[in-house]
């Protein structure tokens, strides 16, 4: 350990009132004076690694951090700071490491167990990231987000009852903890309690009386309430929103004069308006403007995965096996559906026990990685902010049975959204693609100005994937045939 003068607490007062009043660019510009008159100060290193993580520049964080650890190893903050950089950057095992060395100095510190089950359950070791969660509560017994993390788990083992419990027991730990809304809003929406999901989001969203009455005249279709009260509300997607609302309303000067306004020096990497943007360019068959992904069918990829094939398909059984007897909680709502006949379940199949989803996820990301190797050189949003660790956000299965499909629609929390194939029906009419995926710029009653958008179909085979942006609209052709169609669709995106 290196020996080192501390700045005295009446010298960190400047750093601490630019600090508080997010002036983090002279918050920094104050700390290199300090670290030249302290420049074995760790704390000083430890405030500059906080600093960065305030202006999101993970990385520079990461470096104050480690400079702070050199000088003093024990400096348990630093390592659980480090930890949470890491995660943000993808390099999930690599926190795991700092939080379990903070763990070892401060072993009842109720934060870090939380947040290294965060990441645990992050590698799905649910089991393992459940304990960490309990520890956090029983250290710290007015600790909210251990319980809505709790809640996650519990509600991915089908637990449905004690889930909503631990996201109640959060929020009335902290009533303003917005996640443990908008968790219970999304267990109350599978669970088709709609009136109570909407309401939870509605107070996630912060309980903005323009915003939610732009939302409900957005669902009228009365869009030009909806703009006025979207407009009024200044909240958080509002801008989106009423791009959406002049497209719909077929106002396309205005979409097109807001449009680059609207993106204006922003990454242009919100999936919902890149689906509008290219339904934009079908319709008028010009270029993208929005450059998440210009051209998205091109990103389209289609392929085996050898590991469901190996052995006679030993891999496919086992996972059909599972998702018929491990009692997976299944959906009840169904806006997708028009009534077909689809089962849907509920939580992460990715971050489930048993093996066979574990091999399948492993596999996948495999392809994935491959996948974006392909396209790597391609400079648009979606390739440039790919996800550097690929870390699934959902997984879930779906089974069909005749007449089933899904209407065309489109991940908006995804990046990179896919479906791995179990069970194809015999196609009773080749000619018609029962049974098939299309995917396109057309779908959720956008606009159509004609009949020429460009279409991919495919008669996926048992075994193989499809990998497309989560920025497109695909949907299920209806199928005759008495087999079940049974898929696992999944979503990945960055960790920002």
């Amino acid at each position: 350990m290196v020996n080192y003068i501390q700045a005295a607490q009446s010298e960190l007062n400047n750093f601490n009132n630019l600090f508080s009043k997010k002036d983090h660019k002279e918050a920094l510009a104050e700390l290199d004076l300090l670290t030249q008159k302290y420049p074995n100060d760790p704390n000083l290193f430890l405030l500059g690694g906080n600093c960065y993580v305030e202006m999101g520049h993970f990385n520079q964080a990461i470096l104050c951090y480690e400079e702070a650890i050199k000088l003093k190893p024990d400096l348990v903050d630093a390592h659980n700071n480090m930890g949470i950089c890491l995660k943000e950057t993808g390099e999930i095992d690599k926190a795991v490491v700092s939080f379990q060395k903070a763990l070892k100095l401060k072993p009842d510190y109720a934060v870090v167990h939380n947040n290294l089950g965060i990441c645990l359950y992050d590698l799905s070791q649910s089991k393992e990231a459940q304990l960490c969660f309990k520890r956090a509560i029983k250290l710290k017994r007015d600790y909210a987000e251990p319980h809505s993390n709790l809640g996650n788990i519990l509600k991915d083992l089908g637990n449905v009852d004690e889930a909503i419990l631990s996201y109640q027991k959060a929020i009335k730990l902290n009533p303003d903890f917005i996640d443990a809304y908008n968790n219970l809003g999304s267990i109350f929406n599978e669970l088709g309690r709609n009136e109570e999901a909407i309401k939870c989001w509605g107070i996630a969203r912060g309980g903005n009386k323009g915003y939610e009455k732009g939302l409900e005249m957005l669902e009228k279709k009365n869009f030009s309430e909806a703009i006025k009260n979207f407009e009024t509300s200044n909240f958080g997607d509002w801008q989106e929103k009423v791009l959406e609302c002049h497209y719909r309303a077929k106002e396309f000067e205005k979409f097109k004069e807001k449009l680059p306004k609207t993106f204006n020096g922003r990454r242009h990497n919100i999936r919902r308006l890149a689906s509008i943007s290219a339904n934009y360019a079908q319709n008028f068959k010009i270029k993208d403007p929005y450059n998440f992904c210009p051209s998205p069918l091109d990103f389209v990829c289609h392929e085996e995965i050898p590991e469901l094939l190996e052995n006679k398909g030993e891999l496919i059984k086992e996972l059909i096996h599972d998702i018929n007897t491990a009692g997976i909680l299944k959906r009840k709502y169904q806006y997708l559906f028009n009534d077909s006949p689809v089962e849907q379940s509920a939580g992460h199949l990715f971050r489930r026990s048993e093996k066979s989803f574990k091999k399948l996820s492993d596999a996948l990301i495999k392809a994935i990685e491959k996948y974006f190797l392909r396209y790597k050189d391609v400079e648009n949003e979606f390739i440039l902010s790919f996800p550097k660790k690929i870390n699934f956000i959902s997984a879930w299965y779906i089974k069909m049975q005749s007449s089933g499909h899904l209407t065309a629609h489109i991940h908006e929390d995804g990046w990179i959204s896919g479906a791995v194939y179990l069970k194809i029906p015999k196609n009773s009419s080749s000619e018609d693609y029962e049974g098939a995926i299309e995917l396109s710029a057309d779908g959720d009653n956008l606009p159509r100005l004609h009949d020429e958008f460009k279409r991919i179909t495919i008669i996926p085979k048992a075994g193989e994937v499809i990998f497309f942006p989560s920025s497109v609209f695909h949907r299920t052709i209806p199928f005759n045939s008495e087999d079940e169609r049974i898929c696992i669709a999944f979503d990945v995106k960055p960790s920002f």
